[in-house]
């Protein structure tokens, strides 16, 4: 299966390339989120300090932009390299958005703005540039959360809403930095929900609003606001089609409420546990199951299964049988997971859920069918690792 091209939308001014070409596709390896920790409160636009109170009924365009421009900042990151020629120290900067979250100076944006960065700074709509402080980062939501020392007047955060009561066809507002033109409001609509995409370090983000509100190089970390003026999004990817290298009306934004749990963990310890299954499968449909005579019909078969990880030591079997049913390739043998924790199994994406909802080290149990019978394992799950392949 071939895939169009994804480029995260910070822009790179001293280097020749962008960064990683990502793919929208399943993810590999489980991961998820830690649930263990304090959450960020959804926060109305009535009771954020600077923000004016929220019309019921929605707000226009220049509202949005009146009530939540001075809250949107550019972000610069600079890193120093050696280069391999032996040409000395080379210089690469990149050019980001993020956005203020509360009074005390904590700025979201993204992991691939400021990635490797020695030194970030942030400007303000006042033309103010400080110094900012990397508080933590997450490449696997592609989330950093930054922290600058500057008054609290100076400030005006942006309201956190809740992304799981987005709709498709919703109108929404992108505010951020294209191509480096500070604090350009674009409109648009929510064009899907529930896309998969692929983070810098090569696990899945889920839950992802696809948007056709233009979103171009500068934007990455920027804010995606809904009628309401409440973040619902981080504007994180573009596709590019084959060829072109701007906007072409797909953009894709980290949901607000994925945000919250990251961001809520990052300012409380530094950095982002996801816990780890430590498998690949895929889903069972009705005609893999009717033409291999499968024990179910609903469940994820394990493909295979990452060495010393929690489904590993558990004694989780992969498949070993590579098959094609209309035109996806399977491959079967492996145990088919039911049940994870008493949660029903029947996708990837609820087994990555469900997965997400617990940290490093619980213990869950793991309902299983193995040669057609029924039975079950306690899994310990780990912590994910830097990567799929570990």
């Amino acid at each position: 299966m071939s895939f169009a091209s994804f480029r995260p939308v910070a822009a790179l001014v001293a280097s020749a390339i962008l960064g990683g070409v990502v793919a929208v596709g399943a993810v590999a390896l489980l991961g998820g989120l830690d649930s263990g920790t304090t959450v960020v409160t959804e926060t109305s636009a009535a009771r954020s300090p600077g923000l004016a109170p929220v019309d019921s009924n929605g707000m226009s365009v220049n509202q949005i932009y009146e009530r939540a421009a001075s809250g949107v900042v550019r972000v610069n990151s600079t890193s120093n390299s050696t280069a391999a020629t032996g040409l000395g120290t080379q210089q690469t900067s990149a050019l980001g958005s993020g956005f203020v979250i509360d009074k005390t100076g904590h700025i979201v944006t993204n992991y691939h703005v400021v990635e490797g960065a020695d030194v970030v700074t942030v400007s303000f709509s006042n033309r103010d540039t400080v110094k900012a402080d990397v508080v933590g980062t997450d490449p696997s939501s592609d989330i950093a959360v930054l922290r600058v020392n500057t008054a609290a007047s100076a400030l005006t955060p942006l309201p956190l809403g809740n992304s799981d009561a987005v709709e498709v066809g919703d109108p929404v507002v992108a505010i951020g930095n294209p191509f480096g033109l500070d604090r350009t409001v674009t409109a648009g609509i929510v064009s899907a929900l529930q896309r998969l995409i692929t983070a810098p370090n090569r696990f899945t983000i889920d839950h992802v609003i696809q948007t056709d509100a233009p979103i171009n190089h500068g934007n990455s970390g920027g804010p995606l606001l809904s009628s309401r003026g409440q973040v619902i999004g981080v504007n994180t990817q573009i596709e590019t089609g084959d060829t072109a290298t701007g906007n072409v009306g797909i953009g894709f934004s980290v949901p607000s409420n994925t945000v919250k749990d990251v961001v809520a963990q990052i300012i409380r310890t530094g950095r982002v546990d996801h816990a780890y299954l430590g498998i690949s499968g895929q889903a069972v449909t009705p005609d893999v199951a009717d033409k291999y005579n499968l024990p179910v019909k609903a469940g994820v078969v394990i493909e295979s299964v990452t060495n010393d990880s929690g489904a590993d030591k558990a004694g989780l079997e992969g498949g070993k049988t590579q098959v094609v049913v209309a035109g996806e390739t399977y491959v079967l043998g492996g145990d088919i997971i039911v049940s994870f924790d008493g949660a029903k199994i029947s996708s990837i994406e609820q087994l990555r859920d469900a997965v997400a909802a617990h940290k490093p080290g619980d213990r869950v149990t793991v309902v299983i069918y193995r040669d057609a019978k029924k039975t079950s394992v306690t899994v310990t799950l780990g912590r994910q690792p830097a990567s799929p392949q570990g």
